[in-house]
């Protein structure tokens, strides 16, 4: 398992910096609005990962797993519901500046930034299944909350879980 989520971590990597362009990781994420699902999973008019918000509430199943393993994983450093802590940055300001591509390079390669008066770590994710088997999901959760779409709670109702989901959740844990 642990080599099939080092392969995974490293394939990322390779398609983030070879395949997409300097100038696409600068921009902002832009309109998080679906236009396209692929069995319950949404996308925006980008391709990227997007959430789906019902006008009674119900959310995309990614979403809600976004939710779920963002609590387990980064809520640690990153405070509850993505608003920050004295220790890391609010994820849900970052959100509304960083595109799916940075946000990838971030998480499985970690970051750094160091200065007088500061200094801030993000350690690679890359190797860990908890993160990166789940990196769409926390992403648009993320961005839900960063455009406000999704309040600081647990999302009250939810879309069933796709059956594409659950095997692409098993192949990612090797199970």
């Amino acid at each position: 398992m642990r080599v099939r989520i080092q392969l995974a971590a490293a394939i990322a990597t390779v398609v983030i910096m070879t395949f997409i362009p300097a100038p696409v990781r600068a921009e902002a994420p832009g309109d998080p609005a679906a236009v396209k699902n692929e069995d319950g999973k949404y996308f925006d008019k980008d391709g990227a990962p997007t959430f789906k918000i019902g006008a009674d509430g119900t959310v995309d199943w990614y979403t809600y797993s976004g939710y779920r393993r963002y609590h387990s994983e980064c809520h640690v450093c990153h405070g509850p519901d993505g608003e920050g802590s004295s220790y890391a940055p609010g994820l849900k300001e970052s959100a509304k500046t960083i595109s799916y591509a940075e946000f990838l390079e971030v998480v499985v390669n970690g970051r750094q930034k160091v200065g007088a008066a500061q200094q801030q770590v993000m350690p690679a994710f890359g190797t860990n299944p908890n993160v990166m088997c789940y990196l769409d999901d926390i992403y648009v959760y993320v961005r839900a909350r960063g455009v406000e779409a999704l309040g600081r709670v647990r999302p009250a109702k939810r879309e069933p879980k796709p059956a594409a989901y659950d095997k692409a959740e098993s192949s990612c844990l090797g199970q």
